[in-house]
């Protein structure tokens, strides 16, 4: 993973994003280009799971809008040096909306989001689909705050899916680099396809070590229940397939994906 990106808006809530990037590019020597965020208008955001429609905002304000964005990134990138041989570089032009995001990102090997908010001022779910639908690449989602270390120990949501199989190829690189993996399944939210142990085995031919751990939701929604078997194992990243039920049926639903989307406090590599 040598090429990141970072949509940058200035609010607050980017501290993590740009923090989670940072650990992330430290651990390959990474580029993280960073590129304005178009704001929107406004927000129409449901409680839970987390519904939102935007509305764009009107082009007027670019000059604003990427001044902003420019300045928090150069401040954190001058704050940052060159620490473990990694570069932030920012991404010249005009901002990028959600839906551009998609498109843009499908020449990195992964974009940082930060974990969508229901306030209608942080990070925004039309951001992160964007990357999950239309790029064809991996997202990594920070949590509010981030953790201490990241990736030493790697929690893989098994579900049996093709969407958790395109993730774990996608996050192969920090699994490699990981000190512990371990393979959960929750009883329950499966669906026909290989079981956690054949992926133990597929990973032992790349030389990963890792564990089986296969337990029932028992009382918990099967979202809640994969954050809290995660956290029980000390893990500090979450490898998880986004969406193998269809989004709208978790929009009405709710569902694993939407559960962790909205309360997960460890960053969270997804892909679709």
């Amino acid at each position: 993973m040598r090429s990141i990106l970072l949509p940058v808006e200035d609010h607050p809530e980017t501290a993590s994003t740009f923090a989670v990037a940072d650990q992330l590019a430290a651990r390959f020597g990474a580029v993280v280009d960073g590129v304005a965020l178009r704001p929107v208008q406004f927000q129409v955001v449901g409680a839970e799971p987390i519904v939102a429609v935007s509305f764009p905002a009107s082009s007027e304000d670019d000059g604003e809008v990427i001044a902003k964005a420019r300045a928090r990134f150069d401040r954190h990138a001058a704050a940052r040096g060159t620490a473990d041989n990694a570069r932030m570089r920012w991404r010249a032009g005009a901002t990028i909306d959600d839906n551009g995001l998609g498109g843009l990102a499908r020449v990195y090997d992964i974009t940082v989001v930060g974990r969508p908010s229901n306030s209608g001022i942080g990070p925004r779910m039309t951001t992160l689909e964007s990357v999950l639908f239309d790029s064809g690449r991996p997202a990594l989602i920070a949590p509010p705050k981030p953790r201490a270390t990241f990736g030493d120990n790697v929690v893989i949501s098994w579900n049996c899916s093709t969407e958790s199989a395109r993730t774990v190829a996608f996050a192969l690189p920090l699994i490699l680099g990981a000190k512990q993996v371990t393979v959960l399944t929750i009883i329950g939210s499966t669906v026909p396809g290989p079981t956690g142990a054949e992926l133990v085995e597929y990973l032992a031919t790349h030389g990963v070590k890792a564990r089986e751990v296969t337990l029932p939701a028992g009382d918990r929604r099967p979202g809640n229940a994969i954050l809290e078997e995660a956290t029980r194992l000390g893990a500090d990243l979450l490898v998880k397939g986004a969406y193998t039920q269809s989004r709208l049926r978790q929009m009405i639903f709710g569902g694993a994906t939407s559960q962790i989307l909205a309360a997960t406090e460890l960053p969270v590599v997804m892909a679709n």
